[in-house]
């Protein structure tokens, strides 16, 4: 599908497939499990392969998701910060990935890059590009945290000095519960609507963020897979990812565009996790690991 001379949509949906294959292939090898491949066709359009992982020896549920989809009017919740698109025809493609480790010693964590381009056969084409990766710690440690947010700062060093500081506070906003006002975890980068600066500079961007993900990730994974645990965490990491839940059902803007452009449902819902619970005003004890989680981490910082 043609969109403009300079764009290269092409590349981009090459590169995604590459990643995608790429990261199921390292999480397979980690886990030691296969994913499940799964093929899909979008009736108006497009479609996908999910990939996905449930009862592994570490992950509980892990999610690696590509999608291209294309239609003639672009879902309300993708033109709903430029109403001046509203109508047109769009193309989207991406790669999102969720991973739910069973041990609560080890975060979850989500990763997203994505191209947008809308007025598909008109002129001029609006195009950009999202993504970004944050962490979602039950019980973290400060090493973990400060690995995960150097590896951010190193994807985006090559695009100005001051890249990762707008994109951190970005994900800092973003990945926060109005409702509950409290953050989902402890952040990253985010980033959407990116086309300042041209497409080759935009693309690059967005091949650095999803090329960072294994460094950013794997080795708080390979420290914390093999740490015994009881009850006690597994309940509050059902808890906590209650709100994991919440945040994706009620605020994610992802989530939104794949039920509103008819994307398929089993593949947009993959990153809920497996197991989840809700407890009526449940507040951690002072002085518990819990209650660190909440003082010390979830308050956005510099790391």
């Amino acid at each position: 599908m043609s969109i403009a001379a300079d764009v290269d949509a092409t590349a981009v949906r090459d590169y995604l497939g590459r990643l995608q294959t790429t990261l199921v292939d390292r999480l397979e090898a980690f886990d030691g499990r296969p994913f499940r491949r799964d093929a899909w066709t979008r009736p108006d359009g497009g479609g996908g392969l999910s990939c996905v992982l449930e009862g592994g020896r570490v992950f509980e549920r892990a999610g690696v998701a590509f999608s291209h989809v294309h239609g003639d009017r672009l879902p309300p919740s993708a033109s709903a910060h430029r109403p001046e698109l509203s109508g047109r025809g769009f193309e989207a493609m991406g790669v999102s990935l969720v991973l739910h480790p069973e041990n609560p010693y080890c975060p979850t964590v989500h990763m997203n890059v994505r191209f947008f381009c809308a007025g598909v056969g008109q002129a001029p084409p609006v195009w950009w590009f999202g993504g970004g990766m944050d962490l979602t710690p039950y019980y973290p440690w400060e090493e973990d945290v400060r690995h995960f947010h150097a590896c951010c700062r190193q994807a985006l060093a090559p695009f100005g000095e001051d890249t990762h500081r707008q994109y951190k506070a970005w994900c800092d906003r973003y990945f926060f519960l109005p409702h509950r006002q409290e953050a989902r975890g402890v952040g990253g980068i985010f980033f959407d609507d990116l086309d300042a600066g041209g497409f080759a500079r935009c693309f690059a961007l967005t091949r650095s963020v999803g090329d960072h993900f294994l460094a950013a990730y794997l080795p708080i994974l390979e420290r914390r897979a093999g740490q015994p645990y009881g009850e006690r965490e597994r309940a509050f990491q059902a808890f906590r990812r209650g709100r994991y839940v919440e945040f994706n059902l009620v605020w994610d803007r992802g989530t939104l565009f794949g039920l509103q452009s008819g994307g398929r449902t089993e593949s947009i819902l993959m990153s809920m996790p497996p197991q989840v619970s809700w407890r009526y005003d449940w507040r951690p004890e002072p002085g518990t690991p819990e209650a660190r989680l909440y003082e010390s981490f979830l308050p956005p910082r510099d790391w």
